[in-house]
Order: C-alpha cells, then structure tokens, then sequence
C-alpha cells in the first residue's frame, strides 16, 4: 500500500466567514481503498476502515498497516467494512468496535463486532458480534452504521432501512431505519424507551429514518446528533430522542428519484420535524463537532462530509441550533466520507474512491 508523508501541501482559498485567507491540505496517506471510518488512538496513531473489508493502523507520519483477524464482510455496493470507534475507556481495555455488512440466511445487514487492539497494533483479539440487525435480506444499499458513544458509556448505531424495505422504519419488530441504543458489551440498557413494549425491539432508540451515515455527540449538550440521506432531497439534521418517530417515509422534504411525492408531505402529527434540511442533497457521511482552537472562527460548528458533489459542509451551530452552511473543499473534486477532530485541533478527512486519501486540514496563513 502506497502513502506519502505531509511533506507537500495544497493551499485552498477559504470564503471570508471562515476567518482565515487559506487553508491547508497535507496528504497523510494515500491508496487507500474507498476508506469508510477513521478513530484516533491515544498516541495520536489512527484506524482506518476501508470498504472491501480491511482496518489499518495509520502513523501519525502516514505508514499504513493491516489489522488482522478482523470480521469477514460483504463487501458490494455500499456494504464492506464500515465505521469504527474506540471504547471510551480504551487506554485500559484497548476495545476497538466496527460496524460492517455481514453475510447471513436471507442476505445481508449491518452488524457491530468488537475485539481488543493488541499491544503491538497488529490484530485483533477476542473478537465477538455483539450486534446485529434484523432480519437480514437481499440488497446492496443503505446499511447506515455509524457509532457515537454517549457521555455514558452507551453505544448508539446508526441503521439504514435497507433501500426496497423503506416501510420497515416504521415497523418496531425491525431495525430498519432505526437508531439503536445498548451497552458496550451490546446488551439492552433498562431505560430504553421501548423495553417491555411487545412488537417492540428493546434495543431501538428512534425510528423513522432512511439511511443515517453520519452520528456524532454534541460536546456541548451530551446529544446525539444524525444526519440522514434523503432522496431526491430531504437531507437532513435530526437530534433523535428516546421513543420519537422521525418520518420516513411517511414524511420528507425530497421526493422519490423519478420525481414522484414520498408519503404524506412533509409534516404529520406526532411526527418530528428535522432540526435542518437540505434540498437538493449533497449526500452526507460522517461528521465532527469542532471544539479546537486552530481555526478559532469555526469553534462549536458542525461538519459534514458531502459525497455528491465533493464537498465539505460547514454547519453554524447557534445557540445550540443548526444555521447556515458553507461549502468547503469544492476545489478538491474529492467525495468526502468521514471528518473528524484530531488531538492536535486540525481536522482529517477521509475521501472516497478506489484511491482514497487521509487529509489533514490546517490554517495555511
């Protein structure tokens, strides 16, 4: 696998409101292909998914090496190893947890493992599912799968609604577009909103959703916060709350590829509304609150990684509310995958495509 150090640097101009004339772009490691999630260790070493089924450990000088004994994936059409996370404690356990599309009768689904980094960084051990979606079927699609660890210790998951499924989001017996909540060990929490309900999954949080690739605690508040693909339209912000059904798709702000209405509208009763929306989409995946002081202007806001037209979305969080956006990184011509804060303030991205690159983004002047 090739790499390259941040020896050379690309220097973007930065539109007025982000408080610096430019920014800088260092390539950490390039060759990676199609590159999901991104976790930093304590070291400041990273890990790194990459959808046909590997996760790497990146050096801070950007050497990539294989994780072995890892989970074995389906790796077609957005399915593949996905995202990763460390457990909050990992300085004493060294519990590493990835999401992935796993094989099984009737098809496929989005499934959570977790197993310890061992000490040199070369495999995983004791490595156990202590999740999985059901049921499983056909499809290639909409496996949602990113994790966020609350102030708590609970693990939240993200899971699409698997395309052709869509009316399962409504459906507690599934946790297709769902939002589930359990233990680190994948247990279900007793302060579920749904534990003890019957034709309900102890495990779901929220419903209603269609394909969240993008989750994230705001530092500021201890929330979870997802961002949802719609589909021709209606992407969306949403800050899930225990029990609540966000919509789909009996409600959305986008319509249906071939033009056609989703549903009901956009608004029903007992229904939430999306903390913000986008029409058109620009097809999120992975986000970052930033809390650093390297670029002091963006301190609180949100980013989103763009996919559809190869972009870095910039969210002003105002009083605990999602404003405007800003367009970033457009120059690149780079799908954006993941975003996320590194111990040293900067912000690293990873880009999707069969030669996929770990940027790192600085002020350049």
């Amino acid at each position: 696998m090739m790499f390259r150090t941040a020896l050379a640097a690309l220097l973007l101009a930065l539109p007025a409101s982000a408080q610096t004339s430019q920014i800088r772009i260092d390539t950490i490691a390039e060759g990676l292909e199609n590159p999901w999630g991104l976790a930093f260790l304590p070291d400041g070493r990273m890990l790194v998914t990459e959808r046909p089924g590997r996760l790497n450990l990146v050096s801070k000088e950007g050497e990539v090496s294989k994780i072995g004994n890892t989970p074995d994936v389906v790796a077609r059409g957005q399915g593949g190893m996905l995202d990763v996370a460390l457990h909050p404690d990992f300085a004493q356990n060294r519990l590493v947890y990835l999401t992935y599309s796993e094989a099984g009768d009737g098809g496929s689904g989005t499934a959570v493992a977790r197993g310890k980094l061992s000490g040199d960084g070369k495999l995983l051990e004791d490595v156990e599912v202590i999740f999985r979606q059901t049921p499983k079927v056909a499809g290639n699609g909409h496996f949602g799968s990113r994790l966020a660890f609350a102030p708590d210790g609970k693990l939240f998951v993200t899971l699409g609604e698997r395309m052709a499924y869509r009316e399962k989001s409504q459906d507690l017996g599934t946790t297709f577009g769902k939002v589930v909540r359990v233990n680190d060990d994948g247990s279900v929490p007793d302060d579920n909103p749904f534990v003890g309900r019957d034709g309900a999954l102890p495990e779901i949080w929220s419903y209603g959703h269609r394909n969240p690739q993008s989750a994230a605690i705001n530092p500021a508040t201890g929330a979870l916060w997802t961002v949802e693909h719609g589909a021709r339209g209606g992407d969306e912000i949403n800050i899930p709350e225990a029990g609540k059904n966000y919509g789909w798709p009996i409600i959305s702000y986008g319509v249906n590829y071939d033009g056609s209405k989703i549903g009901e509208g956009t608004e029903k009763e007992g229904m939430e509304q999306p903390a913000k929306y986008w029409d058109p989409s620009f097809a999120p995946s992975g986000m970052a609150f930033y809390t650093g002081d390297l670029f002091p202007g963006w301190k609180g806001d949100l980013f989103i990684g763009g996919l559809k037209n190869g972009e870095l979305v910039r969210v002003d969080i105002d009083n605990g509310k999602p404003g405007d956006d800003e367009r970033l990184l457009t120059d690149l011509g780079e799908r954006i995958r993941d975003v996320r804060q590194g111990p040293d303030g900067a912000l690293y991205v990873l880009t999707d495509s069969s030669d996929g690159k770990l940027l790192r983004l600085s002020p350049g002047g």
